[in-house]
């Protein structure tokens, strides 16, 4: 089967549902996501959008938290270019039927995370993600120019490689004329061509054994351009949030918000006594990085397998009326917040690397876009400031909508795209060997290349990486394509990414810390 569309929307979160509405008024739509159509990384946001709203907070002041959490390797003029167009961006997502929380005045309700100097979360209780989705698949469903595919699975990015035309990453001009799905339901490889393709996939938290992200998060939109070769970066700096539910064995693990700590929650250990003014003058408020080493080498030096989170402080009403859904989900495991504290612990939750976009959300092949997790803009830098990241997407996708435009113009559909080649594949009968693998590398990536790293453990990763890699493309170019086999390549060649990243970097900066390159000592 093969149709035509002029915009291709892969993901369906924030950063595709909101260039797919715009893009609609230039021309017909399609978006497709391999889950159901709210399920994305965006859902699963608790704590909130940034943005400046009232004084005495103010631009310099959210662009100067922003600089100092990257760590030094953010893109200045992208961090101001994104929160100089927040709040037009902020205001349209309103419009849209976003709901934030407000205080009986009238005004928004404002939560502090860590790193900021200032309150400036807009939420949603803390379901904010939730709330996004939900304005945004409302307006989506009733767009007459947007057809949404739900269960299709994006396999590749066609190129002129496919038209049997050689392609290497030193290839000047290579264009994207559309991709290769799979209809999970039907078991097809379809074509879709199009003039512009949006890639919108999210993170790939699932590269590691605990992760906040739901399990679709394996870095397709990353993988396909990668193996397309266009141009990836910054893959090394990988966000840990250091406050997930400790629950051992359940995947994703639930993430306990930031906002927690900014209403007062205060991180301790095992025998109840608070460590984070050890590290940071800003306590448990300091940026995720710093507080996410801080417990890994606290639960290192003591043995214990998480720390904990006391919100006994916190007024019960604001507790209770904030983080509904933390309590709730709290008293299911029988952890009463309001008297107990809550066993946290690291876990995998952003990637600030990914494609390689400009200022207008272009990727290195023409007629690509990407935004969202999956995009590497050089507003993040070493390390994401909390509630950056759904408006990074908001500001890129209204941006690459500006360009897109524009190109839609210049570009055709390519006919001559062959259809997919299944022959000589057959259906698999070795389901244990994708299991297996997959968890072999989260192990891998867990132990060797998460929160701490070395030149040891980093080479030991990569030698393990490329025998599963071996016998993963030995099984795929056997059997018919499924999701599990594709999420199992994605997440190999993410991986790859990743390591080989992190051993060209001879630093210690933000997220990526080896000891084998110490950070200077601060005088």
């Amino acid at each position: 089967m093969r149709q035509k569309t002029d915009f291709l929307v892969i993901g369906s979160g924030i950063a595709g549902l909101s260039y797919a509405l715009k893009a609609a008024e230039f021309g017909s739509v399609v978006i497709i996501t391999k889950a159901s159509a709210d399920e994305s990384n965006t859902k699963y946001a608790q704590g909130g959008i940034a943005a400046v709203t009232y004084a005495p907070d103010t631009h310099e002041k959210h662009i100067r938290d922003t600089l100092i959490c990257g760590a030094g390797l953010c893109d200045e003029s992208v961090v101001r270019m994104v929160i100089g167009e927040s709040n037009e961006q902020i205001n349209e997502l309103i419009k849209w039927g976003a709901q934030f929380d407000k205080k009986p005045d009238g005004d928004f309700d404002l939560a502090k995370e860590g790193g900021h100097s200032e309150h400036r979360v807009l939420h949603h209780k803390d379901d904010t993600g939730i709330e996004i989705e939900r304005a945004l698949i409302s307006q989506i469903q009733s767009h007459p120019n947007i057809k949404m595919y739900t269960h299709y699975f994006a396999v590749d990015i066609i190129t002129q490689h496919h038209l049997g035309k050689e392609v290497s990453r030193q290839t000047q001009g290579i264009e994207c004329y559309g991709v290769y799905v799979l209809n999970i339901k039907t078991g097809e490889i379809e074509t879709i061509l199009s003039r512009i393709t949006m890639i919108a996939t999210g993170g790939a938290g699932q590269v590691y054994r605990t992760t906040t992200n739901p399990t679709i998060a394996t870095g397709d939109g990353i993988a396909m351009v990668y193996r397309a070769k266009g141009k990836v970066e910054n893959m090394e700096f990988i966000q840990f949030h250091p406050t997930a539910l400790y629950d051992p064995g359940v995947s994703p693990s639930f993430l306990i918000s930031e906002a927690v700590r900014g209403a007062g929650g205060i991180l301790k250990t095992g025998d109840g006594k608070e460590f984070m003014h050890k590290y940071d003058e800003r306590g448990s408020l300091a940026p995720r990085d710093i507080v996410a080493r801080a417990i890994d080498n606290e639960m290192k030096m003591s043995g214990d397998d998480f720390v904990y989170l006391d919100c006994t402080g916190i007024e019960k009403e604001k507790l209770l009326s904030h983080f509904p859904n933390i309590y709730e989900k709290c008293r299911s495991k029988g952890i009463d917040i309001l008297k107990e504290f809550i066993p946290v612990v690291p876990a995998a939750h952003y990637l600030c690397g990914g494609i390689k976009v400009d200022e207008w959300g272009r990727s290195s092949i023409r007629a690509l876009y990407a935004s969202g997790e999956c995009a590497c803009t050089g507003l993040h830098g070493a390390n994401r400031l909390a509630s950056n990241s759904l408006l990074e997407a908001l500001v890129y996708s209204h941006r690459s909508l500006i360009n897109s435009s524009e190109e839609l113009k210049r570009c055709t559909f390519h006919e001559e795209v062959p259809e997919w080649n299944a022959e000589g594949t057959n259906q698999p009968n070795e389901m244990v060997l994708i299991t297996h693998n997959r968890k072999e590398v989260q192990s891998l990536m867990s132990d060797y290349v998460g929160i701490m790293r070395s030149n040891q453990r980093l080479k030991r990763a990569l030698d393990r990486l490329r025998i599963i890699y071996g016998e993963t493309e030995s099984l795929y170019e056997k059997t018919s394509l499924s999701p599990a086999i594709g999420e199992l390549r994605n997440l190999i060649t993410v991986a790859y990414i990743i390591i080989k990243e992190a051993m060209a970097r001879k630093e210690s900066v933000g997220l990526h810390y080896n000891t084998d390159f110490p950070p200077p000592v601060k005088k």
